[in-house]
């Protein structure tokens, strides 16, 4: 779990995928000026979004709209399933992503004031224009690795100016097997892979995380990819944010996690990169988008 470094070492290690995949940045993506015509063709309404597809139905096409590029990591313009066009618009990452730093374990941000930019990104990746955040409302490394921002605009004012509609986060559990995406807006690259199984304890260095995603192979995430949603390619739908990796075998270390079963048993698998759940972070918002803790459901960890 490498802190994010600055743009202008990325090209320099790239070569070398990094743990708590956001450690390495790159060079920031450029930002286009809008293009509403162009854009309008890359979106989706929130309505349609909104529709939860049958899982059995042929793998829907994922691409970028929907996705954004942080200076240091990658993120998504989401909505929660209950969530209003008119709702103050949210973008999720990775909690080691936050331009505060990382969090220690059992540090929680809250609420706290912002004006992060992040560029919109086109169904190509290309650069639509820079959306603000206000705040902070949550940000964590402790069970989980997410922050959550709100922004100074609206999902209707995005849709309506970039022709982009936000990623819905699901609510249920993901399900073993399924055929996923990552998708780095940092990198404008997306890899494709299954969901392997789940580890009951991640721990790298200090930080530990509880019911992490574990990808197949497929999904060798490097530095940057931080962040990145964990899109289901059968619904369109995330189930998971992109955050680690083991880069070299070694056991419960910095960039190399390592699982803990109940028993105790610790198991590496060298490689093999990991998400964390985000099913649960529906639970602890309320109408027009309004973050709560104390909802009923809510199982994220409080300060």
């Amino acid at each position: 779990m490498k802190k994010p470094l600055i743009g202008m070492l990325a090209t320099v290690l790239v070569a070398g995928a990094t743990a708590l995949a956001g450690a390495l940045p790159a060079q920031a993506a450029a930002e286009a000026p809008a293009a509403v015509s162009a854009a309008a063709q890359d979106g989706q309404s929130l309505s349609a979004q909104a529709q939860v597809t049958d899982t059995k139905a042929a793998p829907r096409a994922v691409n970028f709209a929907g996705t954004v590029a942080l200076n240091n990591c990658s993120g998504s313009l989401v909505r929660m399933p209950g969530s209003a066009a008119s709702d103050p618009a949210l973008v999720l990452s990775n909690g080691h992503c936050l331009e505060s730093g990382m969090p220690g374990p059992g540090e929680v941000i809250l609420n706290q004031p912002s004006s992060r930019t992040f560029t919109l990104l086109s169904s190509t990746g290309s650069g639509l224009g820079t959306l603000r955040a206000t705040k902070v409302v949550y940000g964590a490394m402790t069970d989980t690795d997410v922050s959550i921002y709100q922004l100074n605009t609206s999902y209707a004012s995005i849709q309506s100016r970039y022709g982009i509609a936000p990623l819905t986060i699901s609510a249920a559990h993901p399900t073993q097997g399924t055929s996923i995406k990552v998708v780095s807006g940092y990198w404008k690259k997306i890899y494709s892979c299954s969901i392997d199984g789940f580890a009951y304890q991640l721990n790298e260095a200090d930080w530990t995380f509880k019911d992490s995603v574990r990808y197949t192979s497929g999904c060798n995430v490097i530095g940057g990819t931080s962040g990145s949603p964990v899109v289901d390619a059968n619904t369109g739908q995330v189930v998971a944010v992109n955050n680690t990796i083991n880069e070299n075998g070694e056991s419960c270390t910095l960039d190399n996690p390592c699982e803990v079963d109940e028993n105790g048993s610790v198991t590496v698998h060298q490689g093999i990169g990991y998400a964390q759940e985000t099913y649960g972070i529906p639970a602890c918002f309320a109408a027009g988008n309004r973050f709560d803790l104390t909802l009923p459901g809510c199982t994220l960890v409080r300060p």
